[in-house]
């Protein structure tokens, strides 16, 4: 049994989000805030999730969250 617990990465954790099938969804960037200035099409295109690539993906593997 290890002597300390490994804990989960917070700020994965509230960005990435793990599918059914096991793939990684995640957010676009810039749709945070200050989205008031930017145009309609791409708030709305900031609200659909997208896939984490495959590269990324296995670098997050050894993290926790």
């Amino acid at each position: 049994m290890p002597k300390n617990k490994i804990k989960s990465h917070k700020g994965l954790k509230k960005v990435l989000n793990v599918r059914d099938g096991g793939s990684i969804s995640i957010g676009h960037p810039g749709t945070r805030h200050n989205t008031g200035k930017k145009n309609a099409a791409s708030n709305r295109c900031g609200r659909k999730a997208s896939n984490l690539s495959s590269a990324d993906a296995n670098r997050f593997k050894k993290v926790q969250f």
